[in-house]
C-alpha cells in the first residue's frame, strides 16, 4: 500500500493488525530492517509460535513481507521486513473507505472483517 487510499476492507485490516501492542513493536523493530524470526522472538522476548500468529496478522495487513532464504550453513530462514506503506489517516479517508465496504448481511450478522 503505497501512496494509494485504501479501501474499506484494507483499513479495518491495517488498523486491526496494528491495534495490538506486541505487532507494533514487531512494526518498531523491523523499521530498523528485516530480520529473521529467531532472532526478532527472543529481541521482543516472546515465544517463536506467538510471533508467527502476529507476523501472519501483519502479512496479511501487507504491512510486512516474509522471505525464505538459506543460511551459510544451509539452514532455512524466515526474514521478515517493512513494506512501503503509507498511511494517512483523515476523517476523509476514513468515509472513503466506509464506501467501499464489503456489505454485511442482516440474516448472517457482521463482514467477518467487523469481527477482528
Amino acid at each position: 500500500m503505497t501512496g494509494s487510499v485504501p479501501t474499506g476492507d484494507e483499513l479495518v485490516a491495517i488498523l486491526a493488525a496494528l491495534a495490538n501492542p506486541l505487532r507494533l513493536r514487531i512494526v518498531a523493530r523491523l523499521a530498523g530492517g528485516r530480520d529473521y524470526v529467531s532472532h526478532l522472538a527472543r529481541d521482543i522476548g516472546i515465544s517463536r509460535p506467538l510471533l508467527h500468529m502476529h507476523l501472519q496478522r501483519l502479512e496479511a495487513a501487507g504491512l510486512i513481507a516474509g522471505s525464505l532464504e538459506l543460511s551459510e550453513d544451509g539452514k532455512a530462514m524466515k526474514y521478515y521486513e517493512l513494506t512501503d506503506f503509507h498511511l494517512h489517516l483523515t476523517a476523509s479517508t476514513v468515509a472513503e473507505a466506509v464506501r467501499t465496504l464489503t456489505p454485511s448481511d442482516p440474516d448472517k450478522g457482521p463482514a467477518p472483517k467487523e469481527q477482528s
